[in-house]
């Protein structure tokens, strides 16, 4: 497990497609779902996304983009469109309403084909917990990867399995917007001249990478600095001084964090769970230890956290047409 995969697992989509859809000109879809994660994928003419607070990004056929909550957003087919916003959340609008064709169903023969329409495929994305979170954090309120980018395979998937109402369609839809949001996410990292985190850049590293992928395959071993650097290959000094330079902290201190995160998260989802367990998964011999750390890092004890911490339920994603 790297650092990457460890903070994405928590993002699925289940049931997370709002019909694909095929508009006509004008329209405006207003999203209120205001959800963590949104992802549009156009696969086929364009528009204008028009993230709350933000300005309007252009999207043409095979782009992709996603919104980050809790703002809403819009999508139109042109800035200053005509058409009255739909919202789109629990239901979908009649077809009637404002020149847009929604449907419930995968297959609509004949639409996609008119003149100046637009077909959009969308999911909306629970994020739960503190390790998705981290990832969360590292996105922009609107992240759009052109046409060319890494999810054009996906996007070819996709257009097919809209096309037909097959058995099992909507698993292998939920499985294709999965696959387009981590090979969009990583576009995103890896495009030129982008700022990805520290700990995204530091995994190609082939000294600190290797550490990082340690650290995250076992959080609970008795790490030093001296045995992460054996592991790596390298000198206590050496991991010691590329790790501060590349993550902008020490290799200890980074475990220290990533295992908070880890216990925050059982904390809050494995509710019998006593405080000696979470210690003992995360590294601790004991409670007392593991509250102190906790504590450090949290400005709360293990037990208040858990208390004031919500518990999120199961993991669902909004997928309503």
């Amino acid at each position: 497990m790297d650092a990457f995969g460890d903070m994405i697992r928590g993002v699925r989509a289940q049931g997370s497609l709002f019909g694909s859809s095929t508009l006509t000109p004008p329209w405006s879809l207003h999203f209120v779902d205001g959800a963590p994660l949104t992802l549009c994928a156009v696969l086929g003419g364009g528009g204008w996304v028009v993230p709350e607070g933000h300005p309007p990004e252009s999207l043409r056929p095979g782009d992709t983009v996603i919104v980050r909550g809790p703002g809403t957003f819009t999508f139109v087919d042109e800035v200053g469109t005509r058409a009255t916003p739909v919202a789109c959340g629990e239901f979908c609008t009649a077809p009637e309403e404002g020149g847009t064709r929604h449907r419930r169903g995968w297959h609509d023969p004949g639409d996609a084909g008119a003149a100046g329409a637009t077909t959009l495929v969308v999911g909306a994305y629970p994020v739960r917990g503190e390790i998705s979170g981290r990832l969360l954090d590292a996105l922009p309120t609107v992240l759009r990867v052109d046409s060319g980018g890494g999810g054009d395979p996906v996007l070819e998937h996709l257009a097919a399995e809209v096309a037909t109402d097959t058995p099992g369609q909507q698993v292998v839809l939920d499985r294709l917007l999965d696959w387009l949001l981590v090979c969009s996410i990583r576009t995103w990292f890896d495009r030129p001249g982008g700022e990805p985190p520290a700990w995204y850049a530091a995994q190609r590293d082939p000294v600190v990478g290797d550490a990082l992928r340690l650290l995250h395959a076992e959080p609970a071993a008795a790490w030093t600095v001296s045995s992460l650097a054996g592991r790596a290959g390298v000198s206590r000094a050496t991991l010691a001084k590329r790790f501060v330079d590349l993550v902008g902290e020490p290799p200890l201190t980074y475990l220290t964090r990533w295992r908070m995160t880890l216990a925050a998260d059982r904390l809050v989802e494995q509710e019998s769970a006593t405080l000696t367990e979470v210690a003992h998964a995360v590294g601790y011999s004991d409670a007392f230890g593991f509250s102190t750390a906790f504590k450090r890092t949290r400005g709360v004890s293990p037990s208040e956290y858990r208390r004031t911490t919500r518990s999120p339920g199961p993991a669902t994603a909004s997928g309503r047409p």
